[in-house]
């Protein structure tokens, strides 16, 4: 028989003792099952998932020890790999060949029946890896796929890890946009200092009279950002496609 692992929620433990683990995980082919690793003779190693799935998972979690068939079919591999198809059996030495086995998971491709679960344990919460089995002494990914809102800490890492750069003064900006020389250049910069509240806009009321449509386009967009008499004249200049000639003002 061979001897996995699956960690769960703690409130779902006399559930789990009186009618086993609902198949409700999606599994690499789409179908529904449970995730479990198998017992190896490191502890770290066996429960390493229990920190990554706090992360998603509030509240304390346990360990639900299994005994399945040695020829039980599932698959298992690393979580960003491909999922190759075995046997239990099959699966657990593998897994236990491995050098680094962190990261490795199995998926049984079905739920598992109370004779099946040996004993919940409980275990130390902040047990193995986080992120990724490599994440230690790594700057964290600050991307809302990695650090998703409302998780513990992420307000703290996203302040210390930002996930976009800072923005550049206004100063360097217009430098940069005095001396681009293509629109797609001037467009660049455009972008950037549309992304917040720039003061007056009469500093790019020459771009107005630009010969490219884009630049124009462009600048029309990123005066929605700028406040004052001046950026809504250029806006409805811009959206008329007036000339200098026309413009009321004769500016």
């Amino acid at each position: 028989m061979a001897e996995f692992v699956h960690v769960t929620e703690a409130r779902s433990a006399r559930r789990i003792e009186s009618s086993g683990i609902a198949a409700r995980s999606r599994g690499p082919g789409g179908g529904r099952g449970v995730y479990c690793m198998p017992v190896l003779p490191s502890f770290t190693l066996t429960y390493q998932w229990v920190r990554e799935l706090r992360r998603w998972h509030p509240g304390v979690l346990v360990a639900v020890h299994l005994r399945l068939p040695d020829d039980e079919p599932v698959t298992f591999g690393h979580y960003g790999a491909p999922a190759r198809e075995a046997t239990a059996a099959q699966a657990v030495a593998v897994v236990r060949g491995l050098d680094d086995p962190r990261g490795y998971e199995v998926f049984v491709p079905r739920a598992i029946v109370t004779a099946e679960v040996r004993r919940i344990r409980d275990v130390p919460q902040g047990v193995g890896w986080r992120y990724l089995p490599a994440a230690h002494g790594r700057r964290p990914c600050p991307c809302p796929a990695c650090l998703p809102r409302g998780a513990y800490k992420v307000a703290k890492l996203r302040r210390r890890f930002p996930h976009d750069a800072p923005p550049r003064p206004k100063s360097e900006l217009m430098t940069r946009l005095r001396t681009a020389a293509t629109a797609d250049e001037i467009i660049d910069v455009l972008g950037e200092l549309g992304r917040g509240r720039r003061g007056g806009a009469e500093e790019l009321a020459y771009l107005a009279d630009h010969p490219d449509p884009h630049v124009r386009d462009t600048l029309e967009s990123v005066l929605r950002a700028y406040r004052g008499r001046e950026a809504r004249r250029l806006r409805e200049r811009l959206r008329r496609g007036d000339s200098p000639a026309s413009d009321p003002d004769g500016r």
